[in-house]
This record gives structure tokens, sequence and C-alpha cells, in this order.
């Protein structure tokens, strides 16, 4: 099954309607129908990932404030970023969701996070709260500061805003050096430059089975493909992500389809025994990429390896990358 934090997609759909689309990381209540492949995963519905802009927008009160100690991350992402600058001492709440690095597991959680639990959140007394700029956050922020708790919103949804990101988050700790010198290396990763000839390996990422949901231009997987080397064939949507059918797949002919999964699933998607996605010839041969949500799903700290690894699965005969086929998984850790 899919972990439901994959950036540039989309938050779930209804038969017979067009799927509602979010703007970026983990953002909607909608709940998935119940034969989909992210069925049960309603819950998990309330962190997905969809797109676009890079403007880092932070509370407009109290902006002289001393650096924060007592900070509730609200999303994933941020709390691996306050961990990675040295911060990681300082988050006294998470969300759910909030499973790396395993330190901060040991952080008490304060529900899904989206919309937050205003009541949970402040019983963790913050002095900074973070979220992520979409709709029900931003009400929740203003609701925060109303009891007097400071709020910063943040967009992070391509590679591109990590360094923004993480800079924002530096100076509101007093960490800026340390912030500095992660945000340039992630800045690197946003500024590679693009193949100078067309990958020969092509792949799409199916976040979505009933309807087939797939992975377009505007997105962070879309960006950590090309940065692998490979070319996903849904790359001409400029959409985040979106609804296609079946036998649109069939005729864009991927090599591979990557799917993300929960470290507890098996490794193949349950659509993959269905007669109909069998017209895939990825799927008839068993060509699937099976990536941890964890590390693929949310830009942070880890995109770089998750580039790696990626590059690893698609080019198994370079040296030091794993041996695995049909099927590659990549390690839960």
């Amino acid at each position: 099954m899919l972990r439901p934090y994959i950036c540039g997609s989309v938050t779930g759909t209804i038969p017979g309607k067009a799927p509602a689309f979010a703007r970026s990381q983990e953002t909607s209540s909608f709940a998935p129908p119940v034969g989909s492949l992210a069925g049960g995963m309603v819950q998990r519905r309330l962190f997905l990932a969809f797109l676009i802009v890079a403007a880092c927008h932070t509370s407009a009160r109290r902006q002289d404030a001393p650096p924060a100690r007592r900070i509730v991350s609200l999303l994933p992402s941020f709390t691996e970023i306050l961990f990675a600058i040295g911060a990681g001492d300082r988050v006294v709440g998470r969300t759910k969701w909030c499973d790396y690095p395993p330190g901060a597991l040991a952080v008490p959680s304060v529900g899904e996070g989206l919309p937050p639990n205003i009541e949970a959140v402040a019983a963790r007394h913050p002095d900074l709260v973070v979220l992520y700029n979409a709709g029900p956050n931003v009400t929740a922020a203003q609701q925060l500061e109303r009891i007097g708790i400071r709020t910063v919103l943040v967009d992070l949804n391509r590679l591109e805003d990590l360094g923004p990101a993480t800079r924002t988050l530096g100076r509101l700790t007093g960490l800026d050096v340390r912030a500095e010198s992660l945000a340039a290396v992630l800045d690197s990763l946003a500024h590679q430059p693009p193949p100078t000839s067309t990958p020969s390996t092509t792949l799409a990422f199916v976040v979505w089975d009933n309807p087939p949901i797939i992975i377009g231009h505007g997105s962070y997987l879309d960006q950590l493909a090309t940065a692998a080397g490979a070319r996903n064939v849904f790359s001409d949507i400029t959409a985040p992500s979106a609804q296609v059918s079946l036998e649109t797949i069939v005729a864009r002919n991927p090599q591979w389809i990557a799917v993300l999964s929960d470290s507890g699933m098996g490794a193949r998607p349950a659509f993959a025994k269905r007669r109909e996605w069998r017209a895939v010839r990825a799927v008839r041969d068993g060509h699937f990429l099976v990536l941890p949500g964890s590390l693929f799903g949310r830009p942070g700290p880890r995109s770089g390896e998750a580039i790696r690894q990626l590059r690893a699965l698609l080019s198994p005969n370079e040296e030091g990358a794993q041996h695995a086929a049909p099927l590659r998984e990549v390690p839960h850790r």
C-alpha cells in the first residue's frame, strides 16, 4: 500500500468524480474508496503531497522573538530538518507521521497534524509551532496566535523549497550557521544540471490504483526520477498528479512501476494481481520499484540519499548498486 505523504500527489477520489487536488505535502481529509490501493488508510490521507510555491511565510507578529526552545513540528519534513540542524532536543511535539530520525519517536505525538489538534498542541506549551502552509493550517495558526503561541507557516513541496525552509527554521532557532551549511547542500540538489540526453529508463509513479492516479511533472517525485537518471513517462503532465485511464498507462509503456510502501507491507502492490492491470507490461513482468515512503515521500535532509538509492535501483549493474530483479525494493530502515 501507499504511504500517504507523496509529494505532488492527490488527496483522494470519489468514483465518477474528478480527483481532488491539493497544493502539496499531506493536505486532505478526503476519504479514499474502500476498494482502492489506499483503502483502509483514510487517516493517513491527512498528509499527502502536492506542490507549488517556494515562499516561506512567518507570522507577522513578534519577529524579534528569542530563539525557539519548545517547538511543535507538524510535518515530518520539518521534524527531520530540525533534528538535522541540531534542534532535535527542542522538539516537544510532533505528528504521528514524524518517524525519522529514530530520536523523533521519543517526542510526544500531538496527533495527525492536519488539521492540528489545537488542545494537544497547546498542552505541550510550545513557544513555536511549525506548520505546513495549507488552508486548514492557516486557520489553525490564527487560532494558536490568538492564545499567545507563535507560529510559522512554511511551504515545502519540491527540492528548491528545501534550502529556504531550512534557513527559516535555522533563523527561528538561532542555529543559522548549522542551517546554512545544510541548506547549501540541499540547494545543490535543486540546482543539478538537467540530463544532456533523454534517459533510457522509464517509469511511472502510481499513487492510486482505482481509478489510476499518477505523478506528473510538477512534483517532488518527478524531480527525484530526473535526478536519478530516469524519465517519468507522465512528465508531460504539468500538474503534480493526475487521474488517467489504465489504457493510457498501457500506451505510455513504462519499464517500471514505482510505488511507495509502508515498512510492514508486502513488496508488491495488491493491484498487481488484478486482471485489468496485467495489461501493463511492467506489471506482467513484475517490474516494480518499491520505495519506502518515509524516505521517498517527503523532501528533506535525506533527499540526496533518496536520489542515490533510486539511481542504484535503476542501474543494478553499476558498482555498488543493489542487485535484484525483476522486483527491486529499497530496504526499510
